[in-house]
């Protein structure tokens, strides 16, 4: 997988929160459109384009606490 396949996902579907347009809208989760005017943050129109800094990544799991009682045989 080349490196820069995770950011470019073709799977991540469109939403104004991570278009290269939109602006976050201060005091609010909304965004401002120059297009659209105000948006809602899961809304996109045919002027949608992908900007990868803006889209936060999902945190990881944590990984399950295992004691050495786990491992006796």
């Amino acid at each position: 997988m080349p490196m820069g396949a995770k950011y470019f996902n073709k799977d991540i579907p469109p939403a104004c929160a991570y278009c290269r347009r939109g602006r976050r809208c201060p005091g609010t989760d909304r965004v401002l459109c120059p297009l659209r005017g105000v948006m809602e943050p899961a809304d996109a129109c045919r002027k949608y384009r992908y900007d990868p800094l803006k889209r936060v990544p999902k945190r990881p799991r944590k990984l399950p606490v295992y004691k050495p009682e786990d491992f006796a045989l």
